[in-house]
């Protein structure tokens, strides 16, 4: 185990904390798996059903809901399968992997927010042009955009990470994170924290764009009722899921990297799984009940599917 070249499986310690609780939280975990599943899903093929849904912000909703699909499948199955099991490991190269699908599921939900804030920015700044600037054509590329970028940083990410000598094998946590890896590394890092910088930055700088969208959104719409009523119903609920996520990974990044050992291990993995639990749940269900077009959608199918149920009972 003294190159990256060799075949390393790495424990993740922070199993040991769970083991006299496991088989209730095996349970919670595996509900909350199927509520994400099922939340996403219908929020999903709701928007794709509707032909009077596949605008721009629509469209950007399934996104996020497809990305939190995602990124969801790199985490839970291994952990479900985890917490029953009495040995917590996982291979180097199902580590990296993991790695992979959670820093790219979180640096893609950053830019589908960015890009939604935009689309409201336009739409009630210039509603005028909006169907110019924020057109199918347009949208798709955005949309595109929105996932190859963040999809090439982090690939920037592992494969650096992938180079690393390392001199350990234990992880202190319920998955596999980067900086616990970079941690373990016997050789320099200097790249690895530089590229890492420079990573975070470029998404503070999505965050700060979000930041100024909504200062003009703001004050385009104090100058009218119609203004104020379109910021409420549709931009809060993007305020809400930006304010979720940001807290979550804030918890989890400032304590990977400066967070104190002292910390209680349970404390830790809740803090790191805030992430992967509450964003996934709340962003489906925030916009399905705030924004008017899905949440009646969502009604007259639920509606409709609770009468063929009814009808085939009755045969």
């Amino acid at each position: 185990m003294t190159n990256a070249s060799s075949t390393i499986v790495f424990s993740l310690s922070g199993f040991n904390a769970i083991v006299s609780y496991r088989v209730t939280l095996f349970s919670l975990t595996l509900l909350c798996y199927c509520v994400i599943l099922s939340v996403n899903m219908s929020l999903i093929l709701t928007i794709i059903l509707d032909r009077n849904l596949h605008e721009p912000m629509y469209i950007c909703v399934c996104t996020l809901c497809i990305n939190e699909l995602y990124g969801t499948s790199g985490f839970y199955p291994k952990f479900v399968s985890d917490i029953m099991s009495d040995i917590h490991i996982i291979s180097y190269a199902g580590c990296l992997l993991q790695v992979f699908v959670i820093y790219s599921y979180a640096a893609t939900d950053f830019s589908i927010l960015a890009l939604m804030a935009y689309d409201r920015y336009v739409a009630i700044c210039r509603p005028l042009e909006y169907h110019s600037v924020m057109s199918v054509e347009k949208t798709a590329v955005f949309v595109y955009l929105s996932w190859f970028v963040p999809f090439c940083c982090i690939v920037m990410i592992v494969s650096l990470t992938s180079t690393l000598k390392l001199c350990g094998s234990n992880i202190q946590k319920l998955y596999c994170e980067n900086w616990s890896i970079v941690k373990l590394a016997c050789s320099t890092t200097i790249a690895n924290n530089i590229v890492g910088l420079i990573s975070i930055s470029f998404y503070c700088g999505h965050v700060l764009f979000i930041v100024y969208s909504y200062v003009w959104l703001v004050k385009s719409a104090l100058k009218s009722t119609e203004g104020r009523r379109k910021f409420m119903q549709t931009c809060v609920p993007h305020l809400l899921c930006l304010l979720n996520l940001i807290t979550a990974l804030l918890f989890d990044t400032m304590y990977s990297r400066y967070g104190s050992a002292s910390v209680p291990q349970s404390l830790r993995n809740f803090m790191a799984l805030q992430f992967l639990m509450i964003p996934p749940i709340l962003n489906p269900v925030i916009y399905g009940l705030i924004l008017t077009k899905i949440r009646y959608r969502m009604t007259a199918l639920f509606m409709a599917a609770c009468q063929s149920f009814k009808l085939m009972c009755k045969l």
